[in-house]
């Protein structure tokens, strides 16, 4: 048996001096928002950062392109890269930071190509709990809320009309690369899509600090299906879409209290309806 992961041989490491070579084209300009290549309009990859997401990433069904990081990275993702025809380049923190257009704490990035997702009946058809997000367009707060979804017993995420990329790099960071593996889908059209869960047996419930919701330890909300819609930090849920919902629910505050972060309050609901 090998006992130290950095005496494990990693197959395809490419060493690599020139911050300009055209090989780590996939990891260049991170930091420019018009010419990231993680956007969606552009082309489109899938960026994770850190050995922990990069790990989730290789064990994704996301098709990974190729790794960027400092060698002593590269020695803690030996196991994961064993066997892989993947290229792997390390180069220096120096050079890393010039190409990326930041200095990466994280000394590793890996790149993929999007993975055909489920569609949302597909999904619905599979699950017993869903989050149906509208207007989430934080992608930190998107990220946090794929975390607690994949914590908790969620087994999917559909997203509502003004929802950000969930595979944006930052989504994906603070997801610890959950959002991978969770399984998500666009819900159109808006919000009459919610109708396609009530057909599959769903029970729609709004999350909203109105009054005259049904207070969350009422709700009962682990019995049958049920999809849990949120909306974003601030505003929250439309009108629209809470009319459209079969009802509404709320988490009691403390007097002087109105409201949480949405993605603490999705963690929250999500404990009390999801079977982890």
């Amino acid at each position: 048996m090998v006992g130290r992961c950095d005496t494990l041989p990693v197959a395809n490491l490419i060493d690599v001096t020139d911050p300009g070579d055209e090989r780590l084209a996939d990891f260049r300009d991170l930091s420019r928002a018009d010419r990231r290549p993680d956007r969606p309009g552009g082309r489109g990859l899938v960026i994770a950062e850190g050995v922990v997401v990069a790990r989730r990433l290789l064990a994704s069904p996301y098709p990974v392109r190729a790794l960027l990081g400092v060698r002593r990275r590269f020695d803690e993702l030996a196991e994961d890269l064993a066997g892989l025809e993947v290229p792997a380049y390390v180069t220096s923190a120096e050079v890393m930071a010039e190409v990326v257009g930041f200095h990466l704490n994280r000394g590793v990035l890996a790149a993929a190509d999007r993975a055909p997702m489920p569609g949302a009946a597909e999904l619905a058809d599979r699950s017993r709990c869903l989050a149906v997000l509208e207007g989430v367009g934080d992608h930190e707060n998107l990220g946090a809320m794929f975390r607690n979804a994949a914590a908790l017993g969620v087994e999917g995420i559909l997203l509502g009309a003004g929802c950000a990329d969930p595979l944006y790099r930052r989504s994906v960071r603070v997801s610890m690369g959950h959002v991978l593996r969770l399984p998500f889908a666009e819900l159109r059209p808006w919000p009459g899509g919610l109708d396609l869960l009530r057909e599959h047996g769903f029970r729609v419930v709004a999350l909203t600090p109105r009054a005259d919701s049904v207070p969350l330890r009422d709700a009962r909300l682990d019995h049958g299906r049920v999809a849990l819609l949120l909306g974003s930090e601030g505003p929250g849920l439309t009108e629209g879409a809470i009319a459209a919902a079969d009802g509404a629910v709320r988490i009691p505050m403390a007097e002087g209290v109105d409201s949480l972060n949405v993605a603490t309050a999705a963690a929250i609901a999500f404990h009390a309806a999801a079977r982890p």
